[in-house]
């Protein structure tokens, strides 16, 4: 069984940075593609980010691209998402994700999912 814990949510203004951490129990955690995801009110949940199971391949949702950084740390079983130069748009609970096939970002694929947390932009 796997389970993932977020934290780092918060209000912020825009052009603020925060940093969400996903603390992932289980001995498997490296064998995972990580991911992050949000949902806004009255939206579907949408992708975010993801990070290949050794950290070497990401990839972003174009709303998010040169703005978050994912990244994992398999030692520590974390994965971290920084977000910078945020904007109202971004207001969403964000979700850790795992157990999805690298480019199939659908949320029916996803596996395994943290009880999220709240992030709010305002301008």
């Amino acid at each position: 069984q796997v389970q993932l814990v977020e934290s780092g949510g918060g209000l912020v203004q825009a052009g603020d940075s925060l940093r969400l951490s996903c603390a992932v129990s289980g001995r498997t955690f490296s064998s995972y593609s990580m991911g992050w995801f949000r949902q806004a009110p009255r939206k579907e949940r949408e992708f975010v980010a993801a990070v290949s199971s050794i950290g070497v391949s990401a990839d972003y949702a174009d709303s998010v691209k040169g703005r978050f950084t994912i990244s994992r740390d398999n030692a520590k079983n974390t994965a971290i998402l920084q977000m910078n130069n945020l904007k109202p748009e971004d207001t969403a609970v964000y979700f850790c994700a795992a157990g999805f096939s690298w480019g199939d970002y659908r949320r029916e694929a996803v596996a395994y999912w943290g009880q999220g947390t709240q992030v709010t932009v305002s301008s």
